[in-house]
């Protein structure tokens, strides 16, 4: 669906139109992907991927490059439409979105020519070893589909086509009809930028209800979403029909715990950054806090104050620090989630409301107190700029109300200790756990990114990332000696076999006899006749 009302139902089915959700105004038009059009990509996809995939990680590598390149060239560009698009500030939209892709190309195209090499299997057992060889060499998948969401467009997308690529396989990509100038974006900076060959990546812009399932059937060899957890459960049914693997990044509902040994200037102003950042639309977002009694009166106080100085207008402004809501059905979660809060009790500290001097979908950054597990807002992913705080009196309570969860993306821990905080983090079910930070780790494609629980499915960035778009083939190589016919384990059966398969069951477990096994079995005239 558009952000913006259709003229008619027909347009709707046939045209998608992209406004900035800051200022209402359209950004642009382009016509929504036929059936036939998604039969066709995938076609194109197809075709295209045995040449590709010869091509070896280092010629692939260097179309990467200039994709990269392309991109440092037209920086202001590209971060322009991003902001454009989705509302976010400038600066979400570079250091988050541009620099995480630029940063992802630069360490993977060098290391993944040495992460795909072909990779030896030492083989234990002497005499096999004398006459085999075993290795795994890596093998690109196929087609693979890109799904990716609105509220991080360029970089959860370009971090899916960009492994993918590298690793061989070819893509059709399908962005969020809420942001698809983004994905016109993507789609210029492989075609003119990088250049690729003809069918490498394939963009589709196509609503959920109008693509149907063909992008996650065969030919399709992968699957890569970004979103809500009961999409990905419907695609995951959908895969699971034909064995098609997934990797999913869905929901979350990541919690903060404030020690009460933290610095609470920090922790402070870590709550307000990571409760607030891309106007709360992160999957791994501080959704709700739970701070040690002793100083929760306080954290409150420094959290309210710093709150209330948070600049809220056009991403486009470089003096705003949070940008708009991407949609109206978006806003209307978070009202309801705020309103439910409310009625069982919650206080509202700051916000709460729409600001009366904005137009766009603008929601003012709101901080509740008096909450509990009964409200929606603290079990549900709200996913705007919401922020709800509640005491606990241990340690072993604030860690059962972090894992009362069917989410589990990442989460985080606040306290001057750090023996302190590693051993309530491994404690915590969660993807990722950080120490006195939050929600920033995708930002670092050496580290893996994955959820557990309802959060999600597979790896993406680290090296286990790059893996996911790769089979990890065996290779078992024969070097015998043209002399030997036959293999120890081979037709006849007899008992000259039988004893020579006993002694050396005896020899590999006990090694001194390995001498005596192998001069029997090489040089006993009763046992040769097995082997030659």
């Amino acid at each position: 669906m558009s952000r913006r009302k259709p003229a008619s139902q027909e347009e709707a089915k046939t045209r998608v139109v992209s406004i900035n959700p800051a200022t209402m105004e359209v950004i642009g038009e382009m016509p929504m992907s036929t059936p036939e059009d998604v039969k066709q990509a995938i076609r194109a996809a197809q075709k295209a991927f045995g040449g590709w995939a010869r091509l070896g990680v280092a010629a692939r590598a260097q179309y990467l490059l200039r994709a990269r390149d392309y991109i440092l060239d037209h920086m202001d560009d590209v971060t322009t439409t991003i902001s454009m698009d989705t509302g976010k500030p400038m600066v979400e939209a570079l250091n988050a979105e541009v620099m995480v892709v630029v940063d992802l190309i630069t360490q993977y195209a060098k290391r993944a020519v040495r992460l795909l090499e072909d990779d030896p299997l030492p083989l234990t057992n002497p005499v096999i070893r004398m006459t085999k060889s075993s290795k795994i060499v890596y093998q690109p998948l196929g087609v693979v589909s890109v799904v990716s969401p609105w509220n991080y467009p360029f970089s959860l997308a370009m971090s899916g086509i960009i492994f993918a690529l590298l690793a061989g396989n070819t893509v059709v990509f399908k962005p969020s009809t809420e942001v698809a100038v983004v994905g016109k974006k993507i789609e210029e900076i492989f075609t003119k930028g990088a250049v690729l060959p003809a069918g490498v990546l394939n963009m589709i812009v196509a609503a959920g209800s109008s693509v149907g399932t063909a992008i996650f059937e065969p030919p399709v060899q992968k699957i890569v979403f970004t979103g809500s957890t009961a999409v990905g459960k419907w695609i995951q049914q959908v895969a699971a029909k034909h064995f098609i693997p997934t990797v999913m990044e869905l929901g979350g509902k990541d919690p903060m715990i404030v020690l009460d040994d933290a610095d609470l200037e920090m922790a402070s102003s870590g709550a307000v950054w990571g409760a607030f950042t891309n106007c709360g639309q992160v999957c791994s977002s501080v959704e709700r806090v739970y701070v040690a009694r002793s100083i929760y009166d306080r954290f409150v106080q420094l959290v309210e104050a710093k709150t209330k100085k948070l600049r809220i207008g056009s991403g486009l402004d470089f003096g705003v620090d949070m940008g708009p809501m991407i949609s109206l059905d978006q806003l209307g979660v978070v009202e309801n989630q705020v309103m439910d809060a409310i009625a069982k009790g919650a206080k509202v500290v700051t916000g709460g409301k729409r600001p009366e001097h904005l137009n766009g979908y603008f929601y003012e950054p709101t901080v509740l107190t008096q909450v509990n597990h009964d409200m929606k807002v603290m079990r549900d992913e709200t996913f705007g700029p919401v922020l709800p705080i509640m005491p606990f009196e241990a340690e072993d309570e604030a860690v059962q109300l972090a894992n009362d969860s069917i989410y589990g993306l990442t989460a985080s821990v606040w306290t001057r200790d750090r023996s302190r905080a590693e051993s309530i983090a491994r404690r915590i079910q969660a993807g990722t756990v950080a120490v006195n930070d939050h929600a920033y780790t995708y930002g670092l494609p050496e580290t893996p990114w994955q959820g557990m629980k309802e959060s999600g499915t597979g790896v993406s960035h680290s090296d286990r990332g790059l893996l996911e778009f790769v089979y990890p083939q065996h290779l078992h190589l024969d070097h015998s000696p043209a002399i030997m016919k036959r293999r120890l384990w081979w037709y006849p059966y007899s008992k000259e076999a039988y004893e020579i398969q006993k002694m050396a069951t005896d020899a590999f477990a006990r090694t001194k006899n390995l001498p005596r096994f192998l001069a029997n079995a090489f040089l006993n005239g009763k046992y040769r006749k097995t082997l030659f």
